[in-house]
């Protein structure tokens, strides 16, 4: 199966197999999507899938600098301009929703919000600031259990939000130590309430979420990203109970309905594991990490994965999908400007 055909994602038609992978690249001032970012999608528009920047579905969620919400009216409406542009070149496009967690500091937060995960465990090392620069990260305070209602509550009205404005699904980021995943992982979920203890148990606010956002915007415009043995933002990354947890969850979604399950850095997750969790699943799995386009066929011909997710190769590459079909040469990522305010590194690298 080649990578440039199209695609059937539940009832969208995707224009190819390539998906550009969700990357933070902090270009929201006042945390409202604006117009230099619909310029960016729409560059990268030969997408067959689209999926945002992390989104906060809350102000507690917005845990790095410049980085964009969509729980107000004016951020649904700078969402649309995107949405927009996206269409115009033919992607569809799933707006992924990050709550940070603990990984935030008071200084990126605005007024009113506060640091929470679901333990009282502060992860080790800093963020950036702008107000003050580089700052330690805080020990957040922990959920009680009546208010992780309210948390599924945001995530449902940010879905919804999302969908009136244009966009075809969400994606729930469950990866990368944010708070979904903060739930998952036994070293920042230490509760001993029934979110806490045992792998169903801590497996429960992902399902939740991801069930009552199906029930509000339809399952076929829900996906969700995971990370198995993932140690960024200083998360346990190995413990006996992963497979056994991370099948779990895939057959949870699958019973759901989800649109799709999107693996992080697959090569390193394995391909047992990855095999595992698409079969328990049963439906669309995406992978993301170190892919080529050689990679990437191999793993969609040898029935690892359906499509395939690109990250900074299509930052540095706004027609990237042309490139890998034409077998171009690639524009070099530029890291020093990846979360620098600004059309430089953005908007400015050119098609071939």
């Amino acid at each position: 199966m080649s990578l440039f055909e199209p695609y059937s994602l539940g009832t969208l038609r995707l224009q190819n197999r390539i998906v550009m992978a969700p990357m933070t690249r902090s270009r929201a001032p006042g945390n409202v999507p604006n117009d230099l970012m619909a310029e960016y999608y729409g560059q990268r528009s030969s997408a067959g899938l689209i999926v945002t920047e992390g989104t906060a579905p809350s102000p507690n969620g917005l845990g790095y600098a410049r980085i964009p919400g969509n729980f107000s009216a004016a951020q649904a409406e700078g969402w649309r301009k995107v949405a927009a542009a996206a269409h115009r070149g033919g992607a569809k496009i799933f707006m992924q929703l990050m709550h940070t967690g603990r990984i935030t500091h008071a200084l990126n937060l605005p007024s009113g919000a506060e640091i929470v995960a679901p333990s009282a465990v502060a992860a080790a090392g800093e963020m950036w600031t702008d107000a003050s620069g580089m700052q330690k990260l805080p020990v957040p305070r922990a959920f009680e259990t009546h208010e992780i209602e309210r948390v599924i509550e945001e995530y449902v009205a940010a879905s919804r939000n999302a969908v009136a404005a244009g966009f075809d699904g969400i994606e729930l980021h469950g990866a990368n130590g944010y708070l979904i995943e903060q739930f998952l992982n036994v070293g920042t979920n230490r509760r001993t309430d029934a979110y806490g203890g045992s792998l169903e148990n801590r497996n429960r606010f992902a399902i939740e979420v991801a069930a009552a956002v199906a029930k509000a915007i339809g399952a076929d415009k829900t996906g969700i990203r995971l990370s198995p043995f993932n140690t960024f933002n200083d998360m346990v990354g190995d413990y006996p109970e992963i497979p056994r947890q991370y099948e779990a969850l895939a057959a949870a979604f699958g019973r759901l309905g989800l649109a799709y399950v999107h693996v992080v850095q697959y090569a390193k997750v394995g391909e047992p594991l990855v095999r595992a969790i698409k079969k328990a699943f049963g439906r669309t799995l995406i992978i993301n990490g170190g892919l080529d386009r050689a990679k990437a066929e191999a793993a969609i011909d040898a029935g690892l994965a359906d499509l395939a997710a690109f990250a900074t190769a299509f930052l540095a590459n706004p027609d990237l999908p042309r490139r890998l079909k034409e077998r171009l040469p690639l524009n070099p990522p530029r890291p020093d400007t990846f979360y620098t305010p600004g059309p430089v590194g953005y908007t400015d690298y050119q098609a071939a």
